[in-house]
């Protein structure tokens, strides 16, 4: 089968309409997105329940992990150099698989980025309140919600101010957090192997002690990777971001490949700084309080003057990071479906600035969930939050490999960039996702989840048949395959 813009008008003559996003973002600024987006609470403050379930073993799970999030990075990264379309891997599903599937991957990455961005928020929250007075019951005066509130003033002015400025806000947030992870994974090290006059060092005696690596059995290291998993959301930027690049075949294959380098370094040096500093029985008792994170305890156990306060400033940054690049995500999933008339057109309008201001307002109702959960006094929010998150973002990446599986067959060899191993390795990454999308018949929170995603994959699809189907406009996905072609001419 011919390429997307075969039968399509000459796409060098084509230029942006109303409706076509602003192409302003740079390489660093690409890269940086994905990381910002990716390094977030499931690795800060996520991690503590992983290594409840898991013990020291949970540095398997994060190579496991790291494994399945290349081959998904990887495969994704090849079909955006080629096809930098808006929507990204939701509208590369309507044209490689058929409008049904890219309605329902971006429909439900919607829900992913909206539950996201509260959860992100929910630890903003938590992390602010790290250094609030505390009342005589020993509970801080600051409630959650309030803190809820003001970050999300803040990500969203960010968000509609233009996506230049969102582009260099968060290249300089993601890079504190880099710097800031590579920082402790630095310290950690000298404080496992060199120790302190006041803390020796203990080696990785840690890692074996309390029951050995694995102290709860292999079967809940398997059982951990849900939670594990939650950390390498985010990922899918790399594609929605193309849309916005002023050179997207070389941004996207910078991007793709210094992305899964990266995560996999981080993720599994800085846990393993964590299970060998703290006990693994300790590490994991930050539970659903969310009071502070692993990352925090290994500073205050070893009694490093200010370290801990300025770890919570820069894992509040992290988790800042990830909500403000998930409203981003959100609004272009949603500009993306009204355009190509899936959703309310109202949503495809831009500003002057060419910012969808409106799925931007839209895409923060996850920030309102939040809000009323925390002032409700609802426990367990960013538990329940993120079983939910997981289990719609595992069929998005199941989805985005099974694409790759069909556009592999079709590629004409303009891309790029190619995924080392092609279908292979989306195969790989396929199997990895399913076996983390078993855990659902044995973990209570993925059950849970599945309660409430099943039936709402459910309902889209009653609406598909019955409304979107003879509303969407098929050619407006064809259109923003030309537009992404004129880009790649023009770049050429």
């Amino acid at each position: 089968m011919p390429g997307p813009s075969a039968t399509a008008p000459d796409p060098a003559s084509r230029l942006p309409d109303e409706h076509t996003l602003a192409r302003s973002l740079g390489h660093g600024q690409m890269a940086m997105i994905a990381m910002g987006s990716a390094l977030g609470t499931g690795l800060f403050l996520g991690s503590g329940g992983a290594i409840a379930l898991a013990g020291p073993a949970v540095i398997v799970c994060f190579a496991a992990g790291s494994l399945i999030a290349a081959c998904i990075a990887l495969c994704m990264g090849e079909m955006a150099s080629r096809h930098p379309v808006r929507g990204g891997f939701g509208t590369l599903a309507a044209h490689y698989l058929s409008p049904f599937w890219g309605y329902l991957t971006r429909w439900l990455y919607w829900i992913v980025t909206v539950a996201v961005t509260g959860t992100e928020l929910v630890a903003c929250a938590a992390y602010l309140q790290y250094w609030a007075p505390q009342d005589a019951a020993g509970k801080p005066v600051l409630d959650l919600w309030v803190g809820i509130l003001i970050f999300a003033a803040i990500i969203l002015v960010i968000n509609v101010t233009s996506v230049g400025s969102f582009g260099a806000i968060e290249f300089v947030l993601s890079s504190i957090k880099v710097i800031a992870v590579l920082l402790f994974i630095l310290v950690g090290l000298f404080l496992v192997f060199f120790g302190l006059p006041s803390a020796p060092a203990p080696g990785l005696a840690n890692l074996t002690a309390d029951g050995g690596f694995a102290p709860n059995g292999w079967g809940a290291v398997w059982v951990a990777m849900w939670v594990v998993m939650f950390s390498f959301g985010g990922i899918e930027l790399l594609s929605v971001t193309a849309a916005e690049a002023k050179d997207p075949s070389t941004s996207i294959r910078t991007a793709a490949r210094t992305t899964v380098i990266r995560l996999a370094f981080f993720y599994i040096l800085a846990i393993t700084v964590v299970v060998a500093l703290v006990p693994w029985k300790v590490a994991s008792g930050t539970g659903d309080d969310l009071q502070m994170s692993p990352f925090v305890m290994v500073f205050d156990r070893l009694g490093v003057p200010g370290a801990a306060s300025i770890t919570n400033l820069l894992v509040l940054i992290a988790a800042l990071s990830a909500a403000n690049a998930n409203l981003y995500a959100g609004s272009r999933m949603l500009q993306s479906l009204a355009t190509d008339g899936m959703a309310p057109r109202f949503f495809r309008t831009l500003s002057a600035r060419r910012v969808p201001s409106r799925a931007i307002l839209v895409s923060s109702a996850g920030i309102v969930l939040a809000a009323v959960l925390a002032f409700t006094g609802v426990a367990g929010v960013f538990g329940y939050m993120m079983s939910l998150v997981m289990f719609s973002v595992l069929l998005v990446w199941a989805l985005i490999l099974i694409t790759y599986v069909v556009y592999h067959r079709r590629r004409d060899g303009l891309e790029v960039f190619r995924a080392p191993g092609g279908v292979v390795t989306a195969v790989v990454g396929l199997v990895g996702v399913i076996a983390v999308f078993a855990t659902v018949a044995v973990v209570p929170e993925m059950r849970l989840a599945a309660m409430v995603g099943v039936p709402a994959v459910l309902v889209a699809v009653v609406l598909y048949l019955t409304v979107v189907r003879r509303r969407m406009d098929v050619s407006a996905i064809e259109e923003a395959f030309a537009e992404a072609d004129a880009m790649r001419t023009r770049g050429a």
